[in-house]
């Protein structure tokens, strides 16, 4: 009867931590710092910038709009925060067209000019920690990262009419590796790991009906099925 009580006790308390946990995530998708506060409050997280990365890196049930908009704040704490969100990413081996992608789908980028800089000069920074040698500093690899988001827009923007071509898009980096050129051949390849196409979907399972998200991405003229963010095409 005693062991029976307490299996029944220790399921009620991680009935009652999952409802508390969706709340949280609930109130975050409204308020993310009210959120934040709420799972603090009760417990669900704690107050240091590596457990609240963690909650948003694994993002389940939350708004990645909101997130991105949380981790663009100015704030001393928030920014601690991205500086760990980033350094759960593992860029190692990656082009930088590939950690974008890996990057930019664990949130979205927000609107605001001076929080998407916030955000990218972290990205920058983790890139090249990640991989020494690639370019000479870390703001090489921010102004490049914005000209491929740049790039990418417009190649997928039905709006946007005049196409940049490859040669187009050399010429516009010139001169932002310290003052000289990147290799033309480390230009072009950037350039063609750009998807043509890119899209997630949630699909059943089989005989367990629970919803995973999958990844579909369009390239080459090659359609290529993915589980996580981090595989690339051949």
């Amino acid at each position: 009867m005693v062991k029976i009580i307490h299996v029944w006790s220790s399921f009620y308390k991680t009935s009652q931590r999952n409802k508390q946990i969706a709340m949280g995530r609930k109130k975050f998708n409204m308020d993310p710092k009210k959120g934040i506060q709420f799972l603090l409050e009760n417990d669900l997280l704690q107050h240091t910038p590596e457990d609240i990365a963690q909650f948003l890196y694994k993002g389940e049930g939350l708004n990645k709009t909101v997130i991105g908009d949380y981790l663009g704040e100015r704030d001393d704490f928030n920014i601690k925060v991205l500086q760990a969100f980033v350094e759960l990413h593992e860029f190692a081996d990656l082009n930088l067209v590939q950690a974008l992608r890996q990057f930019l789908w664990s949130f979205r980028l927000p609107g605001e000019a001076q929080k998407i800089d916030r955000m990218m000069e972290a990205f920058a920074s983790r890139y090249c920690q990640c991989n020494p040698g690639v370019f000479q500093s870390t703001d090489t690899c921010y102004v490049l990262s914005f000209a491929i988001i740049m790039l990418n827009t417009s190649l997928h923007n039905p709006n946007v009419r005049d196409k940049p071509p490859v040669e187009r898009f050399i010429s516009m980096n010139r001169g932002i590796n310290e003052g000289g050129d990147l290799p033309e051949e480390l230009l072009r390849i950037h350039l063609f790991s750009l998807p043509s196409y890119a899209v997630c979907f949630s699909l059943a399972g089989g005989r367990v009906k629970t919803w995973k998200r999958r990844w579909f991405i369009l390239t080459d003229n090659c359609l290529y099925y993915f589980e996580y963010t981090t595989m690339q095409p051949p």
